[in-house]
């Protein structure tokens, strides 16, 4: 993972950041993933025991996978 600073809005766009993420290789995604769930649990140590997320209305689209 190459560490740079930058102090541009066009890196901060989702285009930008998802060009980001492919240039890392799958062991550096999965570090990040792992970085991610880490931090969310920080935020919020008892995130892993709610189930069943509902939307709410204008806020949060939930998905679900559909089994066929």
């Amino acid at each position: 993972m190459q560490k740079t600073i930058s102090h541009t809005f066009e890196d901060e766009t989702l285009e930008a950041k998802t060009r980001w993420f492919k240039t890392l290789s799958r062991k550096e995604r999965l570090e990040m993933l792992g970085w991610f769930t880490d931090f969310a649990l920080m935020g919020n140590p008892k995130i892993m025991e709610q189930k069943d997320a509902q939307p709410i209305a204008g806020r949060v689209l939930v998905l679900s996978k559909v089994s066929s």
